[in-house]
């Protein structure tokens, strides 16, 4: 759902804090009792609950994941925990695949719509999620939370951390297991998913202008899938980590902060079919990302923010799929490397008014050069109550390793590259309703797609693997366009122990690709209607229930195919009780009517599952 805004909120997606009635992007911020009440286990439970946001997932959890940003590509979306940009270079489109990320020890979560390449770069075309761990507020503190329920399904985590004149740290762990449901509609056994998780972050105060960050995530886990066919014995295995060590510098009496830094995620998948007696390992991929960034903030004045840095990238994929049991193979390494500079400029001329504008220039080992721009501003006549945004963004987003070296690669390939503006207002009445509406558009051309190979003819040069004489079925090319427009309503309202909320997203995201025989229609797997609303009670004696429904419009299964998938309704039925300050029980039943649905053709979902658990900060 969508909060109310508070003034005093801070955004960090921007880079640097920055008040939200000082952005003239579109942004949603959800803090910790926003997200307890939610009740998610998987991050993505609480993205598709906000504006302009739907998901497929290829079963249970765990499976493969898909999220769609205002009808951008599922690679088309930044994902950042505690400052670290998180991506596998593996993967067919090279971003982060968010099947294996959960709610764990989260404290908070924003979303930043439309394309943001200026200060993210790469794959920001559709937005960028930026999460926050919690972080210690006493000397010492802890947390304890654990839940259970159907498909027999239990989650635990627990942390402890403190804050000190020299030392403010956290460290946190997690596991989750169940036994799942069948990956395909077809099948009938069930496919389990097991995941373990760690992070941590540590802040030595070396001097009052000098300090040293140091962060760290990893996540090991096992899931089960079927073949395209139905039931199957395969499973994969994922590894993920990611480490920051970074210093920060402020001088001019903190006018100038500095942060200087080195970041490196890793990622390895393995996918193994028991069925192939002699190799049942079919699949070896690993990623790496490494990068070293400097960025200074200036706050020349109140009116006057600046925010300017310069990054190296260097990404690393060795990946191998053997075709049959016998054959051997090896891992084959490839790389890109990106050098950047960017600056945004943020003035309040005048009271209620803010400006901003920058531009960002990549170059990439393979491609080359990119520049983009961005512009905006922000108008509040009433200190906030009533908010008036406009934006103007662009956004590109390289070509993935996989795509530019794969067996089916081209090293021609060229960044895909959007612009997009948006309007919106936001009106705040008293301090129990607030509304909401923005206005989106978003043309993306060079999009990148898989082009089949002629079956007679004479072939073109594209359908040789490169450097060989030897024919393939296909090659990626830059071959689409396409354009995403759009309307995001929300509000919420609370009247005495009652509480409501809700959002409304028309999508219009259509294949604008010249010659195409999807020449305007829908893209695949974009509702083009999405809803979400809530309704309950908040009694001062510590309970709160309420019941939510979310709503997704039929949509094309592929591209090219007529199949459709139709349309559903899902119904929550959520509680919880403080107990006391420190403990709170809570239980849920999602899918309350138990209803069928798919948001891949083919492909499971949970119905009825009910889940009781306690959390626990002391």
């Amino acid at each position: 759902m969508e909060p109310a805004p508070d003034p005093s909120i801070v955004v960090t997606a921007l880079r640097s804090p920055v008040e939200q009635a000082r952005t003239s992007a579109t942004v949603t911020v959800l803090d910790e009792p926003a997200i307890r009440a939610q009740q998610p286990i998987a991050l993505t439970d609480l993205l598709l609950r906000t504006p302009g946001i739907s998901l497929t997932r290829n079963g249970g959890f765990g499976t493969a994941t898909s999220l769609r940003i205002r009808g951008a590509d599922a690679s088309q979306t930044v994902m950042v925990i505690d400052g670290v940009r998180i991506s596998d270079p593996s993967a067919t489109g090279g971003g982060y695949g968010f099947s294996n990320l959960l709610i764990d020890d989260i404290d908070r979560v924003e979303i930043l719509r439309g394309p943001q390449s200026i200060l993210w770069g790469s794959d920001a075309i559709g937005g960028v999620v930026n999460v926050l761990t919690r972080r210690a507020e006493r000397p010492l503190e802890g947390s304890v939370a654990v839940e259970a329920g159907t498909h027999d399904t239990v989650n635990a985590q627990a942390g402890i951390g403190g804050a000190g004149a020299l030392l403010d740290w956290r460290v946190s762990g997690s596991t989750f297991s169940t036994d799942g449901i069948s990956a395909r509609s077809n099948g009938t056994e069930a496919d389990g998913y097991r995941r373990t998780s760690a992070s941590g972050t540590a802040t030595l105060k070396v001097a009052p202008n000098l300090s040293v960050d140091l962060r760290g995530y990893w996540a090991d886990a096992r899931n089960e899938f079927d073949a395209t066919s139905g039931d199957s014995l395969a499973y994969g295995l994922t590894r993920e980590w990611t480490g920051y060590a970074g210093v920060n510098l402020a001088l001019f009496d903190g006018r100038l902060a500095n942060r200087f830094a080195v970041l490196q995620t890793e990622t390895d998948r393995e996918n193994y079919d028991p069925a192939r007696s002699i190799r049942p390992l079919n699949f070896d991929a690993h990623g790496r990302v490494r990068r070293f960034e400097y960025q200074g903030t200036l706050r020349a004045s109140d009116q006057v923010q600046a925010v300017f840095g310069a990054e190296r990238e260097e990404q690393r994929m060795t990946s191998a799929s053997p075709g049959n049991n016998r054959a051997a193979y090896a891992l084959v390494p490839q790389s890109a490397d990106t050098n950047s500079v960017y600056a945004e400029l943020r003035v309040t001329p005048l009271d209620g008014l803010t400006l901003n504008g920058g531009a960002r220039h990549d170059d990439q080992s393979r491609f080359g050069g990119n520049t983009v721009f961005t512009a905006g501003a922000v108008f509040t006549p009433n200190e906030g109550r009533t908010l008036l945004r406009a934006s103007y963004d662009e956004g590109f987003k390289a070509p993935s390793l996989y795509q530019l070296f794969s067996l089916y690669g081209s090293a021609a390939l060229q960044p895909e590259k959007a612009k997009g503006w948006s309007v919106g207002a936001e009106q705040t009445l008293g301090d129990k309703v607030h509304l909401s509406a923005t206005w989106f558009n978003r043309d993306t051309r060079n999009l990148i797609d898989f082009a089949t190979c002629p079956t007679t003819g004479s072939l073109p040069a594209a359908c040789f693997i490169p450097g060989t004489a030897t024919t393939r079925f296909g090659y990626y090319a830059n071959v689409r366009r396409a354009r995403a427009r759009g309307l995001e309503l929300a509000g919420r309202a609370q009247a005495g122990i009652l509480f409501a909320s809700g959002n409304y997203s028309w999508i219009a995201a259509e294949d604008r690709s010249p010659g195409s025989a999807d020449l305007g229609r829908q893209l695949a797997r974009v509702p083009r209607h999405l809803a979400n609303v809530e309704g309950g009670v908040d009694l001062p004696q510590g309970l709160r229930a309420s019941l939510a429904a979310r709503y997704a419009g039929r949509t094309f299964d592929r591209a090219g195919s007529a199949t459709v998938l139709p349309d559903y309704w899902l119904i929550d039925l959520r509680a919880q009780w403080r107990v006391t300050d420190g403990l709170t029980l809570h239980g849920r039943v999602e899918n309350l009517a138990d209803r069928h649905y798919e948001t891949a053709g083919g492909y499971g979902a949970l119905g009825r599952t009910v889940y009781l658990g306690l959390r626990s900060r002391f």
